[in-house]
């Protein structure tokens, strides 16, 4: 039993620098994130671009793992802009576990509710007043104050705004009904649009 780990380990004795040297390297951007000196964010955001400078200084000496350091700096530099917002907001989480923890709440309560198996379309155009109410009820029942607008204006904003959602879902309806309908319907509308009366 004890020759397969040590086979495993002779054919890839030649990848254990690489894989150190990441894992190294991995270790020290986990311990910048964590922030366990309390740097504020000018200093943790200092401390995580000498780490990535460093790393694509030395992606070539990467060797096996020179693709994965590639694409560990490509997706660092596509989230950058908010990757460290964090450190700059103080009651603002380090990751979105429990935001996603309360959408998934949110579907599986609307699941036990509806009974449907998927979620329910109305969750993408009602989204905003529903995940709010959702969610709002967990720290408190709601009275009838807190449903009652704060104001008409504020009031005609959500409502346009959700009027907004519900068209364009209509739209993507009609053209999945019958795209060339839709299609000529629109070229139609331009045509009358452009063409002098």
């Amino acid at each position: 039993m004890r020759a397969v780990p040590a086979k495993g380990l002779e054919a890839t004795a030649g990848s254990w620098p690489d894989v150190r040297s990441a894992y190294d390297r991995a270790r020290r951007a986990a311990s910048i994130l964590a922030n366990e000196e309390g740097l504020d964010a000018a200093g943790v955001r200092a401390r995580y671009e000498d780490l990535i400078a460093e790393m694509a200084r030395d992606a070539v000496a990467a060797g096996s793992l020179r693709e994965a350091v590639g694409h560990f700096l490509k997706v660092t530099r596509g989230y950058w802009p908010g990757l460290l917002a964090c450190y700059d907001a103080a009651d603002l989480p380090r990751t979105n576990n429990e935001l996603e923890q309360c959408f998934g709440s949110y579907r599986y309560h609307e699941r036990r509710a509806s009974g449907r198996k998927v979620a329910s379309p109305g969750a993408v155009v009602r989204g905003p007043v529903r995940l709010v109410a959702s969610a709002a009820t967990r720290l408190r029942p709601a009275d009838a104050a807190d449903l009652a607008p704060s104001g008409p204006v504020t009031w005609r904003r959500l409502r346009g705004a959700l009027d907004g959602r519900q068209a364009t879902r209509t739209l993507g309806r009609r053209f999945r009904r019958d795209p060339a309908e839709y299609l000529r319907s629109i070229e139609e509308a331009l045509i009358k649009k452009t063409l002098p009366s």
